[in-house]
């Protein structure tokens, strides 16, 4: 292997997903301001929003959006608004 190839600061990292608490240990190079302490060593800890633990497309969940989203409720203020508009 050649040497000087990965940064100074690759080494292993636990990525957890807030959602589940599942913990995936890989060597990254992201910058981190928390640790933990797993099997006797400290590693900075990289917390995720979502994964393949979690993500809808590998747990095959199906999840729906309300009907209400942003979209939607923007149009619904702007139609009142054109509406009186229209009648001054």
């Amino acid at each position: 292997m050649k040497k000087r190839t990965h940064p100074k600061n690759y080494r292993a990292v636990v990525f957890k997903d807030i959602n589940n608490d599942k913990m995936i240990i890989c060597k990254s190079t992201v910058i981190t301001k928390d640790s933990i302490y797993i099997d006797g060593n400290d590693y900075p800890l990289y917390k995720m929003e979502i994964s393949s633990y979690s993500h809808p497309f590998f747990t095959g969940e199906k999840r729906f959006l309300g009907k209400t989203g942003p979209a939607e409720k923007f149009k619904k203020k702007y139609e009142k608004y054109k509406k009186l508009q229209n009648n001054t």
